[in-house]
């Protein structure tokens, strides 16, 4: 009598239960995390002026509920990314927009060093089963033609071999643009980063569409 009981009572709360817990998974935040240098961390800039916020904000707007979180560290090299990976992406995280190498490049890091951190980041990312954006970044002029090619390349070989989405360049509008950067010319202003936000936010929605079907 009891356990025919409890199969009633199961067969009327079933529906209704799956159904509050489809909707409170459809309602959670996709989690992501932003492993970058200062460009991510927002350097000269206030708290709610850097990437990942205005993304996060972004996204919001088009009924995208994410919680980013800024795993930026200015100064940070593509090793140093590596380095911090396993406490700078915590467990349960879906996805990590991946933004690292410009400061590989200002410094003339041989780009096979960065090649290496890179796919290291990749590779351990995939082997969590966690989702990789990757951000491209091209060289300064400076560093010669034979650098510069050599660097550039990196970014879409690694999209094609790890078979990830690919943002080309991720101060694309706004490298080059005073009225985008700070003093040091390096630096985006919250200007500049509303520039990035508004050009990579197609992107990362189509990032983040799986996580939401």
């Amino acid at each position: 009598m009891l356990a025919a009981a409890l199969s009633i009572t199961l067969c009327f709360m079933g529906p209704g239960l799956a159904g509050a817990q489809n909707a409170e998974l459809a309602a959670a935040p996709v989690r992501l995390v932003a492993l970058g240098d200062s460009l991510t961390a927002g350097l000269g800039l206030g708290i709610t002026d850097s990437f990942p916020v205005k993304l996060e904000k972004a996204l919001a707007q088009r009924g995208i509920a994410v919680a980013i979180t800024n795993a930026g560290v200015s100064g940070d090299t593509a090793s140093g990314g590596r380095g911090r990976l396993d406490w700078s992406v915590p467990e349960g995280t879906w996805g990590v927009i991946v933004e690292l190498g410009a400061n590989d490049a200002l410094q003339g890091i041989d780009p096979e060093v960065t090649r290496a951190a890179l796919t290291g980041i990749v590779t351990e990312l995939q082997r969590r089963g966690i989702r990789v954006l990757l951000c491209g970044m091209l060289a300064p002029p400076n560093n010669g033609p034979d650098y510069g090619q050599r660097f550039n390349r990196i970014y879409p070989e690694l999209a094609e071999k790890f078979k990830v989405p690919l943002y080309p360049f991720f101060l694309d509008g706004v490298a080059g643009n005073p009225g985008l950067n700070q003093a040091d010319g390096i630096h985006p202003t919250a200007e500049g980063v509303e520039v990035i936000v508004r050009n990579i936010t197609p992107i990362v929605e189509s990032f983040v569409a799986p996580a939401r079907r």
